[in-house]
């Protein structure tokens, strides 16, 4: 009897020289992606918190990038906040600078926290979540995001607001999957979870 992958898995990527790296189904997206994620927090920092974090350039940020899917990691996180957008530039920058085909990469990217000093420069409002995703869009150079996360709780937004703003931007084909980053299970609004 043959034996093949688990349930809700995929056949493995592996290189010659590197592990086998083995696949997961992304709740119901139909997304498959790596156990192992590359976050891109420290790239493009400069001064303040985000030169603290991380001050690497893209010539580091494409040899990380090309080394984390040689491993077989496919899917890349950043977020709007990160270097205050530079993250984001430069993954999409590293993307189309080693020439990685669109399919062969999950971009997860977040939303909510500051951007500004404005009232309505951060949150979970229908407002800043469009906003946000049309910049994260540009500032990554693509069409789609796979994977939009909340990146922090915002007790100011009803959690129904925040989901109607997340199906708005599926209509648009804005993203595939959506998520929660920070935030414990009784702060997301969803049944059963107060």
């Amino acid at each position: 009897m043959a034996s093949g992958p688990p349930a809700g898995s995929r056949p493995s990527l592996k290189t010659e020289t590197m592990p086998i790296m083995r696949m997961r189904r992304l709740g119901n997206s139909g997304l498959f992606i790596s156990e192992f994620c590359f976050g891109a927090m420290t790239f493009g920092g400069r001064d303040g918190i985000w030169g603290q974090v991380g001050r690497l350039g893209q010539d580091d940020a494409d040899a990380l990038v090309r080394a984390a899917l040689d491993a077989g990691i496919n899917v890349i996180d950043t977020a709007n906040t990160y270097a205050d957008g530079r993250s984001e530039q430069m993954v999409g920058q590293s993307l189309r600078n080693l020439g990685v085909a669109r399919d062969d990469v999950v971009i997860a990217t977040k939303v909510a926290a500051p951007v500004g000093d404005g009232p309505n420069a951060c949150g979970g409002s229908r407002r800043h979540i469009l906003s946000q995703c049309r910049g994260s869009l540009q500032r990554l150079g693509l069409d789609h995001i796979d994977l939009y996360q909340i990146h922090e709780f915002d007790p100011a937004t009803p959690s129904t607001r925040r989901r109607r703003s997340r199906k708005r931007l599926r209509r648009w084909t804005c993203w595939f999957a959506r998520g929660m980053s920070a935030m414990s299970a009784c702060r997301t609004g969803l049944p059963g979870r107060s």
